[in-house]
């Protein structure tokens, strides 16, 4: 048992003063049988610490309804065992370039842009979720001989709103379900972010990636006292679709850590290790310096450019930090763990059957509604996936234009069953007219909610409507087809046909493997859609990059058959590598 403070100036431990050299490793970016790998990463980087989001939309899919919340008090036991601090930011909000900033999207679906306010409705929920989460940390506190240090109030909450009412019942729903270890919020160091995000009597700590001495005195201005904490140290960045890789030069990003710890400062590291985007999560940005631009989806690799790679690997980043961090540390950093096992092999797999996108709704869709304005995801229930619209254009009339009025994100468009074009935001009108009568119908993907800036809690699909000409077209069916609905059992359930080349739908593929490993997944020639290794979904790929190779956990394979499912949504490739 230890009792965690925060000082005038330190951090302490029993009344000791000590200094947080903390990384960041989400728990649910990592596969669970390798977070003991990458916890001992951390410690031989020179890290005495670990930090962890925690993201409400995957543990509530639907109100009051749970899966595996335990997952956080399994990790931080293996920090425990690694022997590393913890700092926990439970949210309710996270952004971590995650769908929906961790918001269920049926809860924003309920409340909109009442999130992250003092609406009685939304808080509601905020302290049904959080009074089944907490007891996860609240048993793990360092005073109840567990590692946890510290838990954040909200997140970055001074670059959103100006609700302190809010924050205040933030506080007070964490002390209610018994955190006692010191509470902390973290912002940008500006002052509107400061004002709007601070709370009287909660430690206030700083996010930047350069610019510690300024970053700091911002701090100063607004707390006199109380330790100085860097709770984010970008030492890389994200990429999206279309972009080039996200990287920073490793003496840079050293330089950077060098000159927060040299003012006697704690930090953590984001991200130590960033990991993988599985199953879908990936969030969203809006382009612009007010996020209100274009949509901007997060590609499934959340490697971060960080000093261990999304496979678990040191990179150059890696040992000049734990260069740095030895300065600092009050031991050396112990050796490196053994790398996990890899795929010694190059395996080229072909499809071996085939099922249309109609064959895969009919198998796995939710059934279908209709009413005069087309659904949104969230009022069809969808958080990750699709959704076909199907319309009916009147007539006999000649060819106009067809628009999709607010769509969010992407539809392919096919009229009387076949492909007339891919729309998205910005190009939401076809480009050749159609005559009526017609049948048409839009499969939509979300490619993620917005997880920073005003517009989080958008909602997605056809927001406004399916227009001919000028005039809405009414009675529009909807069908939704979730990602969560691809288990194995429920698969097997989906006719399978003979593969027809280059066409949209489900491939089916096995593979036999010798010796398992961590491996990569390539998709030469396929366009956009999803990926799953033995019923387990390593997320989105799309040939825009700047992703072009999909992780696969060692644990994922086993030695023996292995099945590959890839669901494809505009134009199907050859086969798949795996490597």
């Amino acid at each position: 048992m230890a009792e965690f403070g925060v000082g005038e100036t330190d951090f302490l431990i029993d009344g000791r003063p000590v200094r947080l050299l903390s990384g960041a490793l989400h728990y649910f970016r990592a596969h669970e049988e390798q977070w003991d790998h990458r916890l001992a990463m951390l410690r031989s980087m020179g890290l005495n610490c670990v930090e962890t989001y925690v993201p409400w939309n995957l543990h509530e899919p639907a109100p009051g309804e749970y899966t595996d919340v335990e997952a956080l008090g399994r990790f931080l036991d293996a920090a425990r065992a690694a022997g590393l601090w913890a700092i926990v930011r439970p949210g309710p909000y996270i952004c971590a370039e995650w769908e929906n900033g961790g918001f269920p999207a049926w809860l924003t679906g309920l409340v909109g842009r009442r999130v992250r306010t003092d609406d009685a409705e939304y808080l509601a929920h905020v302290d049904r979720w959080f009074t089944r989460l907490l007891p996860q940390v609240v048993d793990r506190q360092i005073d109840r001989g567990g590692p946890v240090i510290m838990v954040q109030a909200e997140n970055e909450y001074g670059s959103y709103g100006s609700d302190p009412g809010y924050l205040q019942h933030v506080v007070g729903v964490l002390r209610d379900c018994g955190v006692t270890v010191p509470l902390f919020t973290s912002d940008g160091p500006e002052d509107h972010m400061l004002t709007g995000g601070s709370i009287p009597g909660v430690l206030t700590t700083v996010n930047f990636g350069s610019g510690a001495l300024d970053a700091f005195a911002a701090l100063r201005r607004h707390r006199s006292t109380g330790p100085l904490m860097c709770m984010e140290f970008w030492c890389g960045w994200f990429a999206h679709w279309g972009d080039e890789p996200a990287s920073r030069d490793a003496q840079s990003a050293a330089k950077g850590l060098r000159e927060i710890l040299e003012l006697g400062a704690s930090v953590n590291v984001y991200m130590a290790h960033g990991g993988t985007n599985f199953g879908g999560w990936a969030g969203a940005n809006r382009a612009g310096t007010l996020h209100d631009g274009v949509l901007e989806p997060t590609v499934t690799s959340y490697d971060y450019d960080a000093p261990i790679d999304e496979s678990g690997r040191p990179t150059e980043k890696f040992w000049a930090f734990r260069e740095v961090l030895a300065e600092y540390a009050p031991e050396p950093p112990p050796d490196l763990p053994p790398a996990p096992p890899a795929l010694n092999a190059l395996l080229d797999v072909r499809p071996g059957t085939w099922s249309s996108l109609g064959d895969v709704l009919d198998a796995l869709g939710d059934p279908e509604t209709e009413a005069p304005t087309p659904a949104t995801f969230e009022e069809l229930g969808v958080d990750r996936g699709l959704v076909r619209y199907r319309v009916r254009v009147p007539g006999p009339r000649q060819p106009y234009a067809l628009r999709a009025s607010g769509l969010r994100d992407r539809a392919v468009v096919y009229v009387d069953g076949i492909r007339a074009g891919v729309l998205s935001e910005d190009h939401a009108t076809l480009p050749d007219l159609i005559p009526g009568p017609a049948e048409v119908d839009l499969w939509v993907e979300s490619l993620g909610r917005v997880n920073y800036g005003p517009r989080l809690g958008e909602p997605k699909g056809i927001t406004g409507g399916i227009l001919h000409e000028r005039q809405y077209l009414h009675g529009v069916r909807a069908r939704g087809l979730r990602l969560s609905s691809f288990t194995p059992a429920a698969v097997s359930e989906v006719p399978a046909r003979a593969v027809i080349a280059g066409a949209p739908g489900l491939y089916r593929s096995s593979v036999e493997i010798g010796a398992p490993g961590d491996a990569w997944v390539e998709l030469p020639g396929w366009t956009r859609g999803f990926v799953w290794v033995n019923g387990f979904c390593l997320g989105r790929y799309w040939w825009v990059g700047s992703q072009s190779a999909l992780y696969v956990p060692g644990p994922v394979l086993h030695s023996g058959s292995n099945e590959i499912w890839v669901l494809e949504l505009e134009e199907a490739g050859a086969g798949v590598t795996l490597r």
